[in-house]
């Protein structure tokens, strides 16, 4: 990631592999029961965002709302119907 590419070991050349306008996008959960953590050193490639678990009220309360609409959206969906 530091130096715009890889290395293709997988060729007998080794050729350099220069990457452009490439986006990485990683996820992980806590360290613990299996998971490993990650070094500062990789860590620093990527914003940290960290989102509280969602309580049972608050997840009830969105998926709730989001059925009521579709519910109520059944004489005229807002998606055609399948042929």
């Amino acid at each position: 990631m530091d130096y715009e590419g890889w290395y293709d070991i997988n060729s007998p050349e080794r050729e350099f592999r220069k990457l452009t306008n490439v986006r990485f996008v990683a996820a992980m959960g806590p360290p613990g029961d299996g998971r490993n953590s990650v070094s500062a050193r990789y860590v620093r490639h990527f914003n940290v965002i960290y989102i509280e678990p969602y309580s049972e009220d608050s997840l009830q309360s969105i998926f709730s709302t989001i059925m009521d609409w579709m519910f109520a959206a059944k004489n005229n969906p807002p998606f055609p119907a399948s042929c």
